[in-house]
C-alpha cells in the first residue's frame, strides 16, 4: 500500500513539475523578447517559497532540525533551491521547452542512481535494464525530435544536464531526509536555509524595465507551485514508494511538459511524441514490478 501511495504522490508532483519548463519559459521569454532575468527568476522564486515557508513551520509548530539533518538539508537546498532552478533559468531563454524536457528526460535514472547509493538499495538487472531502456527512448526521441540535424550539445543544454544532476542531488537527500522528517517540512527548512543567499540576489537581479503580466504569471507558478507545493507531494511520494521506484514517473515529465507546452507556448505535438511516450510508460510500468534490495551490514 505505501508503495502505491508513494507512486500517487510522485505522478502528483511530477504533473506539477511538469509545467515548470514551460512557465519558466513565460517568465524569462525568449532572446527577441527577453523578459525576467534567469537570475531573478531562480532566486526570486526561492525568496517567495521560503517566506510560505516561514509562514507554513510556525502554522504547523515544526520542530527545529536535528544536528545530523544539517549536511542533507544544505543539500536539498544546493540542489532544488539553487542549482536546478538557476540553471533551468538561465538555459530557459535559449531553448524551446520541448528541447529543454527530452534533454531533462534522463533525469529519473540520475535520481534512481542517487537514491540507491544513499538509501544503500541494490535495483535488479531488470530493473536497470528497464531504467536504461525509458532513458535510451528519451534520447533516442532527442536525436529524432532534432529539427536541424543530431542533438549537439549547445551551452544551454550544457546547463540542463547540470540541472539534472543538481535535482538528483536534491531529490535523493531530500527523499532521505522525509524518511524521518514530514516531507513538506523537508522543503520549507531547505528554502529558508537557502534564503539569506536568495534574498540579496534577488533585490540585485530585480527587474528594472516593464515585464507583462504573463511573464509574471509564470513567475507566480514557479514559485509557488514547482519551487514549494510540488515538493510536499514529490518527498513523500519518494519516501512511501522508495526514491529508485518513485523516481521512474519522472520518465513521463517530459511529454506532460510537452503536452502543457502546446497551449501554453504555441509548440506543436506530433505523432512520433505520442508515440515515444507511451513507449516511455510502458518502460515505468515494468520498471514497477522489478525488485529492489536494501543492503543490511552484518
Amino acid at each position: 500500500m505505501n508503495i502505491r501511495n508513494g507512486l500517487y504522490l510522485g505522478i502528483l508532483g511530477v504533473l506539477i513539475f511538469s509545467l515548470t519548463l514551460p512557465m519558466t519559459r513565460l517568465a524569462v521569454g525568449s532572446p527577441d523578447a527577453p523578459q525576467l532575468s534567469g537570475l531573478f527568476v531562480a532566486t526570486g522564486r526561492a525568496v517567495v517559497a521560503a517566506l510560505l515557508s516561514a509562514i507554513y513551520l510556525c502554522f504547523t509548530r515544526a520542530p527545529w532540525p536535528q544536528r545530523r539533518d544539517g549536511w542533507p538539508l544544505l543539500m536539498v537546498a544546493l540542489g532544488v533551491a539553487l542549482g536546478f532552478p538557476l540553471c533551468t533559468s538561465i538555459a530557459m531563454r535559449h531553448v524551446q521547452a520541448v528541447h529543454a524536457s527530452v534533454i531533462l528526460g534522463l533525469l529519473p535514472l540520475a535520481t534512481a542512481a542517487m537514491g540507491a547509493w544513499l538509501h544503500r538499495q541494490r535495483p535488479s538487472l531488470g530493473f536497470w535494464l528497464s531504467a536504461g531502456a525509458g532513458a535510451a527512448l528519451v534520447v533516442a526521441f532527442a536525436l529524432l525530435h532534432a529539427d536541424q540535424g543530431p542533438l549537439r550539445l549547445e551551452p544551454a543544454d550544457a546547463l540542463l544536464l547540470a540541472a539534472m544532476l543538481f535535482a538528483a542531488l536534491g531529490y535523493g537527500y531530500g527523499a532521505k531526509l522525509s524518511a524521518h522528517m514530514r516531507a513538506d517540512h523537508v522543503i520549507c527548512w531547505a528554502l529558508i536555509i537557502a534564503f539569506p543567499l536568495t534574498l540579496p540576489l534577488a533585490l540585485l537581479s530585480w527587474p528594472s524595465a516593464p515585464i507583462t503580466p504573463v511573464a509574471w504569471t509564470g513567475f507566480a507558478y514557479v514559485a509557488v507551485f514547482s519551487m514549494w507545493l510540488g515538493f510536499f507531494a514529490w518527498y513523500r511520494g519518494l519516501a512511501l514508494g522508495g526514491t529508485v521506484r518513485v523516481s521512474q514517473v519522472q520518465l513521463l515529465q517530459p511529454f506532460m511538459s510537452m503536452l502543457f507546452a502546446v497551449p501554453l507556448l504555441g509548440e506543436t505535438l506530433d505523432t512520433m511524441s505520442l508515440i515515444f511516450a507511451l513507449c516511455v510508460i510502458v518502460t515505468v510500468l515494468i520498471g514497477r514490478k522489478m525488485p529492489t534490495h536494501t543492503h543490511v551490514k552484518p
